[in-house]
């Protein structure tokens, strides 16, 4: 990006900053001509009165910010996380969509559009079906076992210790058990809440915390490497507080998705998590100590 960033330019301002970049309408149609058709007038519908609208926005780190985000400071996260918890509170009391994404993407491989350093959030009209799958399953869950998911998955990983790469007394990291990508990590936090939007100061303390640290295990490890970071918390308009519990995921790009994955929805991966947490905790002691507490 360089001298050319818009990021470093607009909006104005030292610290982080939100962009609106762009509010769109989605619509349904039935054919192809339909789409077509409905694609020359879609201009002319407001946003306010569309089927189904949202938004695209992303929040900037401070001009000249293009470093990775296990690289900033602790405010600069911090104040990013911040951004995101309100971001859901304030979509969750305007009740006008289903579901605020908030994703990272670093690197080109991981989507990345920029190398300013940002956090990007899209404001949906539906419950997308990865978030579905999981409030399905965590339901389940909870009606046969009496308990969250997430709650009991930490205290398991905690106490077999096999897929754990961090923790403290706030949060815990280790790779899940059916990993859907090489070395992917989840942050999750021992208290019980659903909705992100709730996040405290010290769970926002915490989460940068948590990020910082397995972010940069993962950098040495594997190099640097491109990757998602999805938070997952509760849909905007359902109240799932007893069965759902917020966490973040992150994803390195490590390969490409071949023709069975396309195909069938079903995630390949050549690395199993506890291999991938063995060589993340080795690599963190051959530098000067692990990352687990």
């Amino acid at each position: 990006d360089g001298n050319d960033c818009q990021n470093c330019r607009l909006p104005e301002g030292d610290g982080v900053r939100l962009r609106v970049l762009k509010d769109y309408a989605f619509h349904v149609v039935g054919t192809e001509d339909a789409a077509r058709e409905l694609d020359q007038t879609v201009a002319q519908v407001a946003i306010g009165s569309a089927g189904a609208a949202g938004s695209w926005r992303t929040v900037v780190a401070p001009p000249q910010e293009h470093r990775p985000l296990h690289q900033v400071g602790a405010a600069i996260v911090e104040a990013m996380v911040t951004a995101a918890r309100d971001a859901v509170a304030v979509a969750r009391a305007a009740n006008q969509t289903d579901h605020l994404q908030v994703v990272q993407n670093w690197g080109a491989q991981a989507g990345a559009r920029t190398n300013h350093l940002c956090f990007e959030f899209y404001d949906l009209p539906q419950i997308p079906h990865r978030i579905a799958e999981e409030l399905g399953g965590a339901a389940r869950f909870v009606i046969r076992e009496g308990e969250c998911p997430y709650c009991r998955l930490v205290r398991e990983t905690t106490r077999s210790r096999n897929r754990l790469v961090w923790e403290d007394t706030d949060s815990v990291a280790f790779a899940p058990w059916a990993s859907r990508s090489p070395f992917e990590i989840w942050i999750v936090p021992r208290r019980h809440d659903a909705d992100f939007g709730r996040a405290t100061e010290s769970d926002i303390k915490a989460t940068a915390s948590a990020l910082r640290h397995v972010l940069t295990t993962l950098a040495r490890t594997l190099d640097g490497p491109p990757y998602n970071l999805i938070l997952h918390t509760a849909p905007l308009r359902e109240r799932v507080d007893a069965t759902y519990h917020w966490h973040w995921e992150i994803h390195p790009r490590l390969r490409e998705i071949a023709g069975l994955e396309l195909g069938t929805g079903l995630p390949v991966n050549p690395v199993s998590p506890e291999d991938a947490v063995e060589e993340l905790l080795s690599r963190a002691v051959a530098e000067g100590g692990a990352p687990v507490s």
